[in-house]
């Protein structure tokens, strides 16, 4: 039983995680269609500016971690302005391979600077947020984990629901020339959609690195997740992308746990395969009904 407790915390806690990087892909997918396939680098990238500021630079944590976030967010905007806006009204999958040459170009970039060694943070969880019931001990990280995706999952539906910008990206992403007629400034949608992505791949990347440390190939394969999970939830659906992240991370840590760690690795991808043969727009995703 405290086995499978264990394992239940675990797996929610990366579950949560899970969310919160499926949220930024799916923000951008339902503003633009865009798959963004750079996904990954994005949350290498917020781990890697974290590691030079709390280590190299020796700002406090919280310093670090605030900076970390805003200059993701800028990032992202950048990235929008510099790279994906010029190509609007072009056809989509020239926006596409434009993600995938952004991601073998920050891989590379991270690659030619840190090297693909394993990095790791300092130790600066408190004990107290060790969790102990009975015979069972959940490490802080696991529980620092647990409560960072419910705080931002609770803000980003706060944003969604009630915030101006959030009700105009959701008018966008339902239909971008209706949102356009009425004024919605679709373009800074855009934008915007790519900065809270970039922002969130950065609080993931982060927490990630907590856990396994450092390193641009773990963390850019982590990336390739997002898909099974946004397909699994449907990928305009960002209840979907939570309830998914959820499922993929408890199937990943009690497969981990009572079958085998090698395993572990492909569940994800074969309740991709599953998913899409028997559900292919997902739990939650819209079908799309073309009339001639």
């Amino acid at each position: 039983m405290e086995f499978f407790v264990h394992l239940l915390v675990n797996g929610l806690s990366i579950g949560f995680l899970y969310a919160l990087s499926a949220l930024g892909f799916v923000m951008i997918f339902k503003s633009s269609s865009v798959l963004n396939f750079a996904h990954g680098e994005l949350l290498a990238i917020g781990a890697f500016i974290f590691l030079v500021l709390s280590v190299w630079a020796k700002l406090p944590i919280v310093a670090a971690f605030a900076l970390t976030l805003m200059g993701s967010f800028a990032l992202g905007f950048i990235v929008e302005r510099l790279f994906l806006r010029p190509l609007i009204g072009e056809d989509l999958i020239q926006v596409i391979m434009l993600t995938v040459g952004l991601a073998a170009m920050f891989k590379g970039l991270l690659l030619f600077i840190f090297g693909g060694d394993t990095w790791n943070y300092p130790d600066f969880l408190p004990e107290a947020l060790t969790v102990h019931w009975r015979s069972v001990e959940i490490p802080s990280v696991y529980v620092t984990t647990f409560i960072i995706g419910v705080i931002f999952l609770g803000i980003f539906g706060f944003f969604f629901k009630y915030s101006s910008q959030g009700i105009y990206m959701r008018s966008v992403a339902d239909n971008q020339t209706a949102a356009l007629s009425l004024g919605v400034h679709v373009r800074r949608v855009f934008a915007l959609s790519w900065a809270i992505a970039a922002l969130v791949c950065a609080m993931s990347g982060i927490v990630l690195g907590i856990i396994n440390g450092i390193n641009v190939h773990e963390l850019s394969s982590i990336g390739l997740k997002v898909f099974p999970v946004v397909i699994l939830g449907g990928l305009d659906s960002i209840g979907g992308a939570i309830l998914g992240g959820i499922i993929i991370g408890l199937l990943e840590t009690f497969t981990g746990g009572y079958i085998s760690s090698s395993l572990k690795e492909v569940i994800p991808y074969i309740t991709l395969v599953v998913i899409l043969m028997i559900k292919p727009y997902g739990l939650f995703g819209l079908v799309e009904i073309e009339r001639v």
